[in-house]
């Protein structure tokens, strides 16, 4: 059996429709098709290899023997990535990428011999459903098929292939020289067959895609490779057809080994894809944005009145939550859940978010349309009407709602960013009732959820606790970065919840914190969140602490640059669904407020929300 990896032993390779993981073992152990959101029919990321997967690996590392040596890459500013496999009789080297789909869903996997001659397995072994469909594997006009439920697999080589134990293997041998091209196609089993691409065709199309459109960046600071990076992390989490933007392209990958906080990412929270878009409109990128308006529309309909924290990748409300009981989970962490249950929770926040984006939008010169007018106005008439009531908060406590600090915070972004619209000639309303309502809200929060006696603003009203979300006050103008209230609740956050390396918790929880959120469960330091201690202390003009921190992070990423959710310093793994959108918004921007800020710190509001909106 195949060892198992940590989570930071996979690469990512997509088509903005879907992706794959790639272990460096050469195993894709985690594949949904057609969409994002499908069932995978290679599902060995949450149990064993006999959950679905396929390698391609020299002959002694599929036996087990020692001598194979790996190393990989992205080829340039891609999403294609090259292992190059160093053997006792030779060298090979195996590029791993997924076409921008125009047709039918294909991995291609091409294996060069460089030097010598390496002896080489694919074995692929398809499990639709969630690792649950053993297949009918045949063949047909002279390819091999596996075909299960509503799903075939199309597996195309010019080496032999042979059905054994479930599986369709080929062994074969490369020399320097030699090429050997794997193309897997997916299709509905009732429908036909799918085209063969010419592979080296297909290759150097995605690398131009990749390449042209990473040229687009206007960033050229400091930490430009990392910032690219993220990009393109981005970019592939994006499902094309419609502007959804994922959260993460897995579930389930845990919070805690063995532990239960185990969620379904594989959909677009109108939070994590406000900040995805902030993210690349701040670096240059406009198309997305619009696309991402559309997709708003659509989504939210005539009836923001019932406005969800998220939706499927299309569009769709209903998100039922569920638990695949025959998958062991990761390193037999369970349940494993696909669906979320937080889709109908309110969040407040995410009025914010979403009006956050289209003023920045605006500013970014991506016109407000009139049906996108009407909607930011229901949406704020909604707000005014909810901004006072208890939620679950941008982390989706599963206990009892609250009056979370953030969340009114955040309505406040929402009623400032339309009042700066209203002015701008861009929205039609009162500004002197908006005005009033930022008032009021202001007002509040600073009476009711800031704690005199600690000097710090506190997780909900009237609780003991922080939040690493607090960081976020002066990133969003609700106060000056040197506000005093600011700079206590700044240092309250790294007292209580940060680790010795700067890295910060979401808020308490574990044994003396246990039914805050209404889980069981410890979990890992959060990335999003340590990188909001960057910006809160490079917006306090402690720059020297915040790069060192940024540094520390940037260090956390994996050999291709990639970052899960969490992290666990205690064990130097890293934790939760992979890669998180979130943690790579993180990296785009703390880099870019570095840049902007310079040798200063921004001493007014506007030049904060000129920092939130490089």
């Amino acid at each position: 059996m195949k060892r198992l990896p940590r989570i930071e032993q996979y690469g990512l390779i997509g088509d903005m429709q879907t992706s794959a993981h790639v272990c460096d073992d050469g195993s894709i152990d985690w594949l949904c098709l057609p969409r994002f959101d499908s069932p995978a029919p290679f599902a060995a990321l949450l149990g064993t290899q006999k959950h679905g997967a396929w390698r391609i690996a020299p002959a002694a590392a599929h036996a087990g023997r020692a001598g194979a040596v790996a190393e990989r890459r992205y080829v340039g500013e891609s999403l294609v990535l090259e292992t190059v496999w160093t053997t006792p009789s030779g060298s090979a080297k195996v590029t791993d990428f997924m076409p921008p789909r125009d047709g039918a869903p294909q991995v291609i996997r091409i294996v060069e011999g460089t030097v010598g001659e390496v002896a080489m397995v694919s074995t692929l072994r398809a499990r639709p459903g969630y690792g649950r469909v053993s297949p009918w594997i045949h063949e047909l006009g002279g390819r091999m098929i596996a075909e299960g439920g509503g799903d075939a697999l199309w597996l195309d080589t010019s080496t032999e292939l042979d059905e054994k134990d479930g599986a369709i293997v080929s062994s074969f041998t490369v020399a320097a020289g030699d090429t050997v091209a794997f193309v897997l196609s997916w299709g509905p089993s009732h429908g036909a067959a799918p085209e063969i691409p010419e592979t080296e065709a297909a290759l150097a199309a995605t690398l131009a895609f990749w390449e042209d459109w990473a040229g687009q960046c206007t960033y050229n600071g400091a930490h430009r490779e990392a910032f690219v990076r993220s990009l393109i992390t981005l970019k592939a989490m994006t499902y094309a057809p419609s502007g959804g933007i994922v959260a993460a392209p897995t579930t389930s990958l845990p919070e805690e080994i063995g532990g239960g906080r185990n969620w379904d990412y594989r959909y677009t929270w109108l939070r994590d894809a406000s900040t995805t878009l902030t993210a690349l409109l701040g670096s240059g990128y406009r198309q997305e944005a619009e696309a991402w308006r559309r997709w708003l529309l659509r989504a939210v309909a005539g009836d923001p009145e019932n406005l969800q924290i998220m939706y499927g990748i299309t569009g769709k409300r209903d998100l039922e939550e569920r638990e695949l009981g025959w998958l062991p989970g990761y390193e037999n962490s369970v349940p494993v859940r696909v669906g979320n249950g937080a889709a109908n929770q309110l969040q407040l926040d995410v009025y914010g978010y979403v009006i956050e984006t289209l003023y920045l939008a605006h500013l970014g010169e991506v016109a407000h349309c009139g049906d996108t007018a009407v909607l930011h106005q229901r949406l704020v008439e909604h707000l005014a009407e909810r901004w006072q009531m208890p939620d679950e908060g941008i982390w989706e406590v599963r206990g009892e709602r609250r009056h979370f600090v953030h969340s009114k915070v955040m309505a406040w972004v929402a009623v400032d960013r339309t009042i700066h619209l209203v002015e701008a000639g861009a929205l039609d309303a009162d500004p002197s009732a908006l005005m009033e309502l930022r008032e009021a809200i202001h007002h509040e929060v600073c009476t009711r959820g800031f704690d005199t006696g600690r000097n710090t603003f506190t997780q909900s009203y009237g609780s003991q606790e922080v939040d690493a979300a607090l960081l976020l006050i002066p990133r969003v103008g609700f106060l000056l970065p040197d506000d005093p209230r600011m700079l206590g609740t700044v240092e309250a956050v790294r007292q209580q919840l940060s680790t010795p390396e700067g890295f910060v918790r979401r808020y308490p929880i574990g044994d003396d914190h246990i039914g805050l959120d209404g889980l069981a469960g410890d979990e890992g330091t959060f990335l999003l969140c340590s990188f909001w201690m960057v910006d809160a202390l490079a917006l306090t003009g402690r720059l020297d602490e915040a790069r060192a921190l940024f540094d520390r992070l940037l260090a956390l990423r994996t050999d291709l640059g990639l970052l899960a959710e969490e992290y666990d310093h205690a064990t130097g793994r890293q934790l939760g669904n992979f890669p998180q959108a979130y943690s790579h918004i993180g990296v785009i921007g703390s880099a870019l407020l570095l840049q902007q800020l310079g040798s200063r710190a921004p001493a007014t509001k506007a030049d904060v929300l000129l920092a939130a909106s490089v």
